[in-house]
Order: structure tokens, then sequence, then C-alpha cells
């Protein structure tokens, strides 16, 4: 298992980026993780468990830096592709042009980002945060819990992955509320707890008693308030017990032992892995307190969430910002 670095820190533009690497054992693929934020964020930590239960297992040896700026992302990635590197795994949300350009100069790695956009040349793949049809399935437990039928959501950016999150959330809540009343706030930011807390308790003032936190933080308004919340990409529920009673869980495991099944088989491609975040795959599900919901909410629930894995029912994905 690879050695923990709690921080990636640069004394100088042309500082060498310090590696740390595996300690146990040489694993087939070496993959290199690139985090722009503490791996504890939501989101990173779903890549990050991902890649330690990889390598724990044996599939892949998993180097990884955090907090890496978006100005030092493209050369922390070369830097990983010229030290041997086969599998880089990251995020390009932020630096897309220049994070495709340092693909298209490394043609024998095999980058596998989190993008807006589709694959690259002839190596640089990409995957979506496609939890929404856990986020469906949240939202109609949510309209069981609610008196006010005023819910409201915290995000990070609307980008098409968040969006499609909230999408889900309001088309999951109006199946038993077609009347309800949605609210939408945007931070700006991925990682700010408090203000995520302040958007939160705005739209509690605005009459809301649920809250979906697509950010860390939102479950720290309804806790202060008494309501109820919902989170999204991890577990919550021993964090924030009584308070939130459902998460849209993301499991990122489908996607890289995907990629790296490729890379090892020597299949290095431009190829658009999103598909296995759906529940058809294990990529995503929700996860409950049977204490705070009713049976009848859980059985409608388990009903939508069989057609889900079925194929009987598809959740609409709509990207477009929601307001």
């Amino acid at each position: 298992m690879a050695v923990s670095r709690r921080s990636f820190l640069l004394t100088t533009s042309i500082a060498p980026l310090a590696l740390h690497v595996p300690t146990a054992h040489a694993a087939p693929v070496k993959v290199a993780g690139i985090h722009t934020v503490p791996v504890e964020n939501a989101w990173n930590s779903r890549l990050h468990t991902a890649m330690r239960e990889a390598d724990a297992a044996g599939t892949i040896g998993y180097s990884f830096s955090e907090s890496v700026a978006n100005t030092d992302y493209p050369r922390a990635m070369r830097q990983y592709a010229d030290e041997g590197a086969q599998l880089i795994v990251g995020e390009s949300y932020g630096v897309e042009r220049d994070a495709r350009q340092v693909a298209r100069d490394y043609p024998d790695t095999a980058f596998l980002m989190g993008s807006s956009g589709g694959p690259d040349g002839s190596n640089f793949s990409v995957f979506g945060t496609w939890n929404h049809e856990a986020a469906y399935l949240t939202g109609i437990l949510a309209g069981f819990v609610s008196k006010a039928n005023v819910y409201g959501a915290v995000g990070g950016y609307p980008i098409p992955e968040v969006n499609r999150l909230i999408h889900a959330f309001r088309d999951g809540g109006r199946e038993t509320r077609p009347d309800a009343k949605f609210l939408v706030g945007f931070i700006g930011t991925w990682f700010d707890p408090p203000k995520a807390k302040e958007a939160g308790l705005a739209q509690i003032d605005a009459g809301a008693d649920v809250l979906f936190g697509e950010r860390i933080g939102t479950a720290d308004a309804a806790r202060e308030r008494g309501i109820l919340s919902v989170g999204s990409l991890i577990d919550y529920l021993p964090r924030y017990p009584g308070t939130v009673f459902a998460n849209a869980m993301w499991y990122f495991r489908p996607i890289v032992d995907a990629a790296a099944a490729d890379v090892a088989a020597g299949n290095i491609q431009a190829r658009d892995y999103s598909e296995f975040s759906f529940m058809k795959h294990g990529g995503n599900d929700i996860v409950f307190d049977e204490g705070l919901v009713t049976g009848e909410a859980v059985a409608l629930m388990e009903e939508k969430r069989a057609a889900i894995k079925d194929g009987s029912l598809e959740v609409a994905i709509t990207d477009t910002e929601p307001t």
C-alpha cells in the first residue's frame, strides 16, 4: 500500500515533484493519482479509497499527490509519466487544454481524467461522476420526510456532473410530491464547508426542510437547524446521525478496475469509462437510515431501485444548470 503524503508543496516554480511509491509490493499496473484538493474531500476520497483498495488487492501500485494547484497540475502529470506511471488518474476540469496536451506528449502512458469533455487522441480517457440514479432514489425518500415540501440543494459549480445530480434529486422528489418547490445554490468552490453551511442555512431560512448536500458542510446547516439532509458521494450517516437520512453513493472502483485492466492488457486507448458509474455495474447506489424513513417510502424506493438495476427504468440525465 502506498505511503501517505499529506500535501503537495513547491518551494519554487521548478522544484522537483516528490513522489511516494508503494512499499509493500510491485503491482501489475503503476497508477498515479493527482488530486487538486486534500484526499478527504468527498469526490477525491472516492478515487483515493478505490485506488487504495485496488493497491491492497495487488492489481495496481498506487502513488498519489494531493493539494496540487491547477497551475502546477500539468507538471505533476509530466513528472509522474517520466517516473514510469502507466496510468495517471485525476481531474482535468480546471486544466482541460493543458492536460490533453500532456497526454499527447506521452502516447505510451494512459490518462484517466474526471472531465466534462470527451476522450482525446489515443490515450486520454475520461470519466464522469454518475451517481444520479442514487440521487433520484434519495429524492423519492425526501418526498416522504418533508413537511414543508420545500427542498434545498447546495452544489460546488454548475457543471454537468453536479447539475444532473440536483435534477435527479428533484425528479425523485416529484415522484410523490409533484408540486414540490426546489431551491438551489452554488458556492463557487469544491471545498469550503463553512461556505456550504452558509448556503444551506440560507435555503432553510427560505423554507426548505430537507437539504441535498452535493458539497461537504451542507449537513452542518441541517443539523444546526434540526432538519434532515441528504449526502452525496460518501456515507455521512455515521457523521450526522439523526440528520442525514440517505446518501447518493458513488464508487470509483469499477472505473479504475476497468481502466487498469485495459492497461494491463496493453490496450491503451481514449475511452469514456463513465458507464462503469452506473448502478448496474456497482458504480453508484443508495444507503439510508431505516429509522428516519417510513416503510412505505422504502418500499417505493426499492421498487424503483430494482427497476434501475434490471434496466426497466432509466433515470433522466439533465445536464443544464438547475434554476
